[in-house]
C-alpha cells in the first residue's frame, strides 16, 4: 500500500453519511463525497494524457474542493505542487518554469494574469477553482465517474513539491515521496494519541506542511471529521471549540486566544490536544493560555524538507521554550563546527550544534538542484536543518535559531535566541527579533527590533543597560530599534531579511 491516498482512504468510515467536512456556512461533505469528488477529478487528469509524475501547480484558496484535487493528485500518479496564494507575477513565473507543471490550476480572480504566464512556459492546461467550488475545474471533472482505480505508487515516487520561502537566495523545491508523508502521517497518529471521535478544527492554510500534510493529514488518516475554517477567525474558532477535540495553529492563534475574553475553560472543555508549530513559542504564551485554560500547548518541530522531527510528549511534561524529543523513528543528532557529536550535560544545557536528521520522512532531495542537495547532506546521509539547537539534561530539544541567522561580531558567534528570550522577559516587551547588521569594525553589530506591549513606552538606552548587566558584552545589542509589528510570512515566522534590509 504505497500511494498515500489508499494509506489515508484505507482509515476512511465506510458508513456512506460520515461527515468528513464541515464549513461554518453550513456545508457538509462526507467520506465519499472525497472518494466522488477526487475519483472524478483523477478521471480528469486521466483524460488529458499525461504522463505519470507530471506536476499540478495550485495556487487557489482554501476549499474541500482543493482538498479533492489534492488527494485526485496522488490517485492518479501525479506530483503536487501547492503554492502560497500570496505569491504574485514574478514568483509564479519562477515555480511555473522550475517545475513546468502540465497542469496550473488557480483562483478565478488570478486567472487573467496567471494563464500567460503558465501558456508562455508550455502548460496547456489552465484551470479554475473558487471558494465556493466554482470555477472551471469542477465544470470538467463533473462529468466524470465518480469511482477511479488508484494507482500503484514505489515508496520513493514524488508525491509532492513544495517550495521553500526563498527568504534567502533562489526558493528550493523539496521533492517528498509517498514514503516520506505516509510514514509521518503514521508516526504522528500514534505519538498524539489520535482516537476515534477526534473532531480537528483546522483553520491554516493548506499551501504548507503544517496545514496540508500534518493537521489534514491527521484527520484522514484518523477518520475523523475537520470544522473546516478558511483562516483564522477568533469569533469562529471560539464558537467551534466547544466541539473540537484537537486543535492545531501557529503562536500568532495562541496568542489571540489567550487575549479574548471569551475564551474560558468552559469553551475548551472538551479538547484534548491544542497543538502550536511553524514558529517559536513564547513561554509567556504557553504559560498564558496554560493559566487561563487549563491546557499545556504541545509544541513541536519540523520543516517542508523532512515534514515532523521532534515533538513534546503527550503523556508526560510539555516543557515550554523546547520541541521536546525526536519522533519515533527519526535520527537527530546535533553536531559543533568542528564535526563532533554534542553530548547532553548531567546539568543544564548542551553546547551548541548544528541539528542534523534522518528517517523515512527526510525528503531526496531539491528540484532539479543536484549541487544544492549534495551540499545540505552529510557523507553519511543526514540531512542539515540550517537549525542550531542544544540538549537539556533531561534530553528535550531547545531551537536556537537557524544558522544563517547567526551573527559573527568582533570573531565571536551569536545566537539570536538567546538574546530575544533575554529581551522578551523584560517588562513591556510583547516581543523581539535580533539580527545583524553590516559594521565596519565588528563586521556585523548586533542589534535588536523590538515590540512593546500595548500602551508601554520602551527606553532603547535602558534596555540596553539592563542587558549588560546580565550578559557577555559582545552579545549585548549595540542598538534597539522600537517597531509596531515584526514582518511574517504566512505560517508566522518573522522575516528577519526584511529587518536586516530595513535597518542595515
Amino acid at each position: 500500500m504505497s500511494n498515500l491516498y489508499r494509506v489515508l482512504e484505507s482509515q476512511f468510515p465506510r458508513a456512506p453519511d460520515r461527515c468528513a467536512f464541515e464549513t461554518p456556512d453550513g456545508r457538509y461533505y462526507t467520506f465519499d463525497d472525497l472518494r466522488a469528488g477526487s475519483a472524478k477529478i483523477a478521471n480528469w487528469l486521466a483524460s488529458l494524457g499525461i504522463a505519470r509524475g507530471s506536476r499540478i501547480a495550485v495556487q487557489v484558496e482554501k476549499s474541500v474542493e482543493a482538498v479533492m484535487l489534492y488527494l485526485a493528485a496522488l490517485r492518479s500518479g501525479m506530483v503536487f505542487l501547492p503554492l502560497n496564494t500570496a505569491y504574485r507575477e514574478s514568483e509564479i513565473g519562477y515555480f511555473i518554469s522550475d517545475a513546468e507543471p502540465a497542469v496550473v490550476v488557480c483562483s478565478p480572480a488570478h486567472f487573467s494574469w496567471v494563464e500567460p504566464i503558465a501558456r508562455a512556459n508550455g502548460c496547456r492546461h489552465v484551470m479554475t477553482l473558487g471558494e465556493a467550488a466554482d470555477g472551471s475545474l469542477i465544470q470538467a471533472a463533473t462529468p466524470h465517474r465518480a469511482t477511479f482505480k488508484t494507482v500503484s505508487s514505489k515508496p520513493d515516487d514524488l508525491a509532492a513539491i513544495l517550495y521553500t520561502s526563498g527568504t534567502t537566495g533562489r526558493s528550493k523545491g523539496a521533492m517528498l515521496s509517498h514514503r516520506n508523508l505516509a510514514s509521518n502521517a503514521r508516526t504522528l497518529q500514534k505519538a498524539w494519541h489520535w482516537q476515534r471521535g477526534d473532531v480537528l478544527l483546522h483553520a491554516l492554510p493548506i499551501f504548507h506542511v503544517h496545514g496540508l500534510f500534518v493537521a489534514l493529514h491527521g484527520a484522514l488518516i484518523n477518520g475523523s471529521k475537520t470544522l473546516w475554517c478558511a483562516k483564522f477567525d477568533a469569533d469562529q474558532i471560539i464558537r467551534l471549540l466547544p466541539r473540537a477535540t484537537v486543535m492545531m495553529g501557529v503562536p500568532t492563534f495562541y496568542v489571540r486566544l489567550a487575549a479574548d475574553d471569551r475564551l474560558t475553560r468552559a469553551v475548551v472543555k472538551g479538547v484534548r490536544l491544542f497543538i502550536s508549530g511553524s514558529a517559536p513559542l513564547l513561554k509567556e504564551t504557553f504559560e498564558a493560555f496554560r493559566a487561563k485554560t487549563g491546557h499545556v500547548i504541545l509544541e513541536r518541530y519540523g520543516m517542508s524538507e523532512t515534514v515532523m522531527l521532534t515533538s513534546n510528549p503527550y503523556q508526560g511534561e510539555r516543557r515550554a521554550g523546547t520541541v521536546g524529543f525526536p519522533l519515533p523513528g527519526v535520527g537527530l543528532r546535533l553536531v559543533d563546527d568542528r564535526g563532533r557529536t554534542v553530548r547532553r550535560r548531567r546539568q543544564g544545557l548542551s553546547e551548541i550544534g548544528a541539528v542534523q536528521v534522518r528517517g523515512p520522512n527526510v525528503f531526496s532531495g531539491y528540484w532539479r538542484m543536484p549541487e544544492k542537495t549534495r551540499e545540505e547532506f552529510t557523507q553519511d546521509r543526514w540531512f542539515r536543518t540550517g537549525d542550531m539547537g542544544q540538549w537539556d539534561a533531561d534530553g528535550y530539544l531547545h531551537l536556537i535559531g537557524r544558522s544563517k541567522d547567526l551573527i559573527i561580531t568582533g570573531g565571536y558567534n551569536v545566537y539570536p535566541k538567546e538574546i530575544e528570550m533575554l529581551i522578551d522577559e523584560m517588562a513591556g516587551v510583547d516581543e523581539s527579533a535580533v539580527i545583524g547588521i553590516p559594521h565596519p569594525d565588528f563586521g556585523e553589530a548586533v542589534t535588536a527590533v523590538v515590540v512593546a506591549k500595548p500602551g508601554v513606552s520602551l527606553n532603547p538606552q535602558s534596555m540596553i543597560a539592563e542587558i549588560k548587566a546580565r550578559i557577555a558584552n559582545f552579545k549585548v545589542p549595540k542598538a534597539i530599534h522600537i517597531v509596531q509589528t515584526l514582518p511574517r510570512n504566512a505560517m508566522g515566522k518573522v522575516q528577519k531579511n526584511i529587518l536586516r534590509e530595513q535597518f542595515s
